[in-house]
């Protein structure tokens, strides 16, 4: 699946709004070693720098364009191409996951290892988009299924499935770490109409919908989900939309 760090920063505010709350709850004061797995283009590792100025960082992401824009950004801190879950790396204080997890299956399997690459006293913080059941994401499924391109689209919503609720994670991770912390926010984002939420979604949600077909079909798919958004997300006289984001937040601590 490819990404582009480009479009992903073209609502970096709203992008990072949950990243700096999740990081604000973090209970470690002295921090020598912290990992941004999925660190995207650096926005969430400059949150996690901004806190820990001392510590020795490292940010880690699947998509070279991704690292390229957050070396760009961070030029000094460490940045690698790798992916999550073959990543080996142990011994950190705090290991920060911002919307990451729920492009990997497996989290009954990822969470413990995670935690286990943590030192003593160290705390795994996570936040996950949890908005597979909103009219922006059941309608890329609806509009994948009724459409010319349904066979090429059959596995697009498997990609992001793995999601479980609240009591599920917490009952995984205090099986690990001693004390976890766990909630819910809400954010509603003001956007310029209906464009502007399938722009934001171009850069996450849609990619696995949009890299299966060719560019006539990519430009029908965006036509035809631009006009059931509008439905969905009816307008204010001024032309904004207000799109409601459901996060699903944790920190566990060994």
């Amino acid at each position: 699946m490819s990404w582009s760090a480009a479009q992903y920063v073209k609502f970096e505010e709203e992008r990072t709004r949950p990243v700096r709350d999740l990081v604000q709850r973090i209970p470690n004061d002295r921090v020598a070693r912290a990992a941004d797995i999925g660190c995207g283009p650096g926005n969430s590792t400059e949150v996690l720098r901004e806190r820990y100025p001392e510590a020795r960082i490292v940010g880690v992401d699947s998509s070279p364009d991704m690292i390229d824009a957050a070396r760009r950004r961070l030029p000094d801190v460490a940045f690698e191409v790798a992916d999550i879950v073959g990543w080996a790396d142990t011994g950190f204080d705090i290991i920060l996951a911002n919307a990451v997890i729920q492009w990997i299956p497996g989290h009954e399997a990822l969470l413990p290892a995670l935690i286990g690459r943590l030192a003593a006293g160290g705390s795994l913080a996570v936040q996950t988009p949890d908005n597979l059941d909103e009219p922006s994401h059941r309608l890329m499924r609806e509009v994948a299924a009724a459409g010319p391109w349904a066979a090429k689209l059959t596995s697009a919503a498997d990609v992001r499935a793995d999601r479980n609720d609240a009591d599920w994670y917490f009952r995984l991770l205090r099986a690990h770490a001693p004390r976890v912390d766990i909630w819910r926010t809400t954010y509603f984002h003001p956007l310029a109409g209906a464009r502007a939420i399938v722009e934001w979604l171009k850069g996450t949600g849609l990619r696995p919908f949009l890299d299966p077909l060719d560019a006539p079909e990519r430009e029908a798919y965006l036509a035809r989900y631009e006009s059931e958004i509008a439905e969905a997300y009816p307008a204010e006289p001024d032309g904004t939309v207000l799109l409601p984001f459901p996060r699903l937040f944790f920190v566990a601590t060994r």
